[in-house]
């Protein structure tokens, strides 16, 4: 067997090539190109071998760097939207309810809510699911490139009233209006005093026909009022805001996480 012969690199050659990448290392560091700075070299090597023209092979360097800062952009958006925990709608037990229209929320994931700035209600008792449909609706908004915020309702009323002892009020407030959507979870779960009232209907009233807001609650809206300390005006000014731009999400059951438990003889 006769055996491959070799062409040997130039020393001069070699030399300017180490040269090259002495240079290129820090420089493509400086530039945040991760991707490229780990991959040049080995798809160098390939383009030689398959031959690919310099375009292509630059079109796959640069493909992986915009692949690898998209999935780094999806964890930060995840991070930054505080979920208690990664919900998806495929994880959802959509033969709890005994009552929940599927198609209604299917159609919600196509996003279409958020170009309208339009609001999600999901009401329903406590463990039908409505936080995890909230949140996989946050989720998958951060997967389409939206900024998202998740809170329950009684941690926002406790960090604005926070701010505004502080005289921050104005600065805490805007962190809740600024995300494309905005989650309120457990509205209604806990009695809110006037003061509580009033800084909701501030993120409410702010968020109209700017941004989306996805709301759970265990309350209708005909009970709404005990949940805005009994004030009619400001439980008025909320649902008009509110309703002009939403959808409402009716569950109806028992709570899936007593589906184990056995009732006392």
């Amino acid at each position: 067997m006769t055996a491959m012969k070799t062409t040997p690199i130039p020393p001069k050659q070699s030399h300017t090539m180490k040269n090259d990448e002495l240079r290129l290392t820090p420089q493509l560091k400086a530039l945040y190109l991760s991707f490229v700075a780990e991959h040049y070299q080995p798809l160098a090597d390939e383009a030689a071998r398959q031959q690919w023209p310099c375009v292509q092979y630059l079109a796959r360097l640069i493909e992986g760097e915009t692949q690898r800062r998209q999935e780094r952009q999806i964890v930060r958006r995840i991070a930054a939207a505080r979920f208690p925990v990664i919900k998806t709608l495929d994880q959802f037990n959509w033969t709890w309810p005994k009552k929940i229209n599927q198609a209604q929320v299917q159609n919600l994931f196509r996003l279409a809510f958020l170009k309208d700035k339009a609001s999600v209600v999901f009401i329903g008792g406590v463990g039908l699911g409505k936080t995890h449909l909230a949140t996989a609706l946050g989720h998958t908004a951060c997967l389409q490139g939206h900024h998202v915020l998740f809170t329950t309702a009684i941690e926002a009323i406790n960090t604005l009233c926070a701010a505004q002892a502080q005289a921050r009020l104005k600065h805490e407030l805007k962190k809740f209006l600024a995300p494309t959507l905005l989650i309120l979870d457990e509205l209604g779960y806990l009695p809110i005093d006037k003061i509580g009232a009033d800084l909701l209907f501030q993120i409410i009233s702010g968020r109209y026909e700017k941004g989306s807001t996805v709301i759970t609650t265990n309350q209708p809206y005909k009970n709404w009022a005990r949940i805005f300390n009994n004030d009619a005006t400001i439980t008025s000014a909320v649902l008009d805001r509110l309703l002009h731009h939403a959808e409402t999400v009716l569950m109806e059951g028992k709570s899936y996480r007593m589906k184990d438990q056995v009732p006392d003889p």
